[in-house]
């Protein structure tokens, strides 16, 4: 971003018609998290992703990264992860829907070991990162910062669902400053994680923070797609929509940074009175 410390590519004009959607956080391998239980789960979860208009996603199991400290620990996960990855692609082949392979590392320890292609997304320099238990931790910035020095671009999962983010409004500038991407939950903006995750992430896309939006589909239900991208283009977001989940995904996949997104205009009338009122 301007300032940052990270330059970031400027932003072209579109061209239309629309690029195809991309999902890179997803729980789609069976039986391996709190995603899909079954290769029956996963084959209906890809079918849940073409019906909501996605031509590929990249999968993301959970893994903590203090696994790479044990090595036989980290090679019996990473066995486990390797059985269910083939299992999902069997059920994408009935489909025709493209797969590829990732993961969302939990930060429970300081200075990751990337090393493995496994942890990334599409073996690119892309990591899906999330703070442990749902915290985050002191200098977070500075623990996203050393991802990003030791060469791999950390996009950080769902900021707007960690408590206290909505009290420190400074804390994605600051991510954002030490080289992370922010990576928002579709269903945020629909209020499904509650009211303080949908105020951060419509705060986020006014301020221009957000680079992507996923699903965190867990394998129940529609993807839900059509219905965040239809509640930005309400508000006029029509070009952030597809910068946010067609392009940028889409250049993810070529190990290229995202462009940047136009700050989403707030809508105007009770939205401004009510958040004055909280604010």
């Amino acid at each position: 971003m301007p300032g940052g410390r990270f330059a970031r590519p400027r932003r072209p004009a579109l061209s239309f018609p629309r690029m195809s959607m991309i999902d890179f956080h997803n729980h789609l391998m069976p039986g391996i998290d709190d995603g899909a239980r079954t290769a029956q789960d996963a084959r209906r979860s890809v079918r849940a992703f073409q019906a909501a208009g996605f031509s590929g996603a990249v999968a993301t199991p959970h893994v903590n990264v203090s696994l790479t400290l044990d090595p036989v620990a980290f090679a019996a996960r990473m066995a486990e992860l390797d059985a269910a990855w083939t299992e999902l692609q069997a059920c994408a082949a009935e489909t025709g829907l493209q797969v590829w392979r990732g993961a969302e590392v939990a930060l429970d320890v300081p200075g990751p070991d990337l090393s493995d292609a496994r942890l990334r997304l599409a073996g690119t320099r892309f990591v899906l990162i999330e703070f442990a238990y749902m915290k985050v931790p002191p200098n977070s910035a500075r623990l996203l910062g050393g991802i990003r020095a030791a060469g791999w671009y950390p996009i950080l999962a769902h900021p707007e669902r960690y408590p206290g983010v909505r009290q420190r409004p400074g804390l994605a500038h600051a991510w954002r400053d030490a080289g992370a991407f922010l990576q928002l939950n579709g269903a945020s903006l629909l209020g499904r994680y509650g009211t303080d995750a949908r105020w951060v992430a419509y705060d986020l896309l006014a301020a221009g923070h957000a680079d992507y939006i996923c699903s965190d589909y867990h394998a129940r239900g529609p993807v839900g797609a059509v219905e965040y991208r239809t509640a930005l283009e309400a508000r006029g977001g029509a070009e952030q929509a597809e910068l946010l989940l067609a392009v940028n995904p889409q250049r993810l996949l070529q190990d290229e940074q995202p462009l940047p997104v136009p700050p989403l205009v707030r809508p105007g009338g009770l939205w401004q009175r009510v958040r004055r009122l909280f604010h």
